[in-house]
């Protein structure tokens, strides 16, 4: 059976799993419309358009 044969300290071990707890930005992406920068796969807010069509309408 495998034993290590040193004790892994404690900055080395919150180290190593530190990175699965950061948290990413959302992702973004700009309107081929209007330009703004929105969600993916969303309806953009500033002009209404979903995949080259109007979708909602703001005014």
């Amino acid at each position: 059976m495998a034993v290590p044969k040193q004790r892994m300290g404690r900055i080395r071990t919150h180290t190593r799993r530190s990175t699965h707890d950061r948290i990413d930005k959302p992702a973004r992406s700009v309107c081929p419309q209007c330009g703004e920068v929105k969600l993916p796969h969303r309806v953009c807010p500033s002009c209404g358009y979903y995949r080259d069509r109007e979708v909602i309408d703001v005014d």
